[in-house]
């Protein structure tokens, strides 16, 4: 079973938000699918089912998160730090409930086959209490985003995504 601190321990990123209270929530949701999609280890859950070798989850959440926060530190405009990390750290969370272990295999879970991860983890995200902001990142990072007018947050964390697993996909 996975435990908040082995949660706070694994994404150090979470240090840059702020709001404490926003962190713990982070680390809830994290949690919540963790429980959810009884997964005994982060370890265990791939970036991607799309090609093999995709690396794990959290080395693509902690470099979408860090290629994130550096975009905003180069930008004029006002960005949201705290909701910016916050969605970066969450965005890919749904993958918990979207993907299982059966046989010894990592595959789509049958809630995964009905329910894509921007859409679970924006659920999870919105029963923990965040802010639509966030639950807006996490959703709209995907191509489930498209049609919605996504905030200057979720353009970057939308943006950094397809920039790793465009360069993760083409060096397998």
């Amino acid at each position: 079973m996975i435990e908040k601190d082995d949660i706070e321990k694994c994404f150090q990123e979470l240090q840059w938000i702020k709001d404490t209270n926003l962190r713990r929530k982070v680390v809830e949701v994290w949690k919540k699918a963790a429980d959810r999609g009884k997964w005994n280890t982060l370890d265990d859950v791939p970036f991607t089912l799309l090609f093999d070798n995709s690396g794990l989850l959290t080395e693509h959440t902690r470099r979408i998160t860090r290629l994130a926060k550096s975009v905003m530190e180069v930008r004029e405009e006002e960005i949201n730090g705290d909701y910016l990390i916050a969605g970066a750290l969450l965005h890919d969370v749904g993958k918990l409930l979207e993907y299982e272990i059966r046989d010894g295999k990592v595959v789509k879970s049958e809630y995964g086959k009905k329910f894509r991860h921007p859409v679970s983890g924006s659920k999870l995200a919105w029963e923990c209490g965040l802010s639509d902001e966030i639950v807006h990142i996490i959703y709209a990072h995907s191509h489930e985003g498209d049609k919605s007018e996504r905030t200057p947050e979720a353009i970057i964390v939308h943006h950094c995504d397809f920039i790793d697993f465009e360069i993760k996909k083409s060096m397998v």
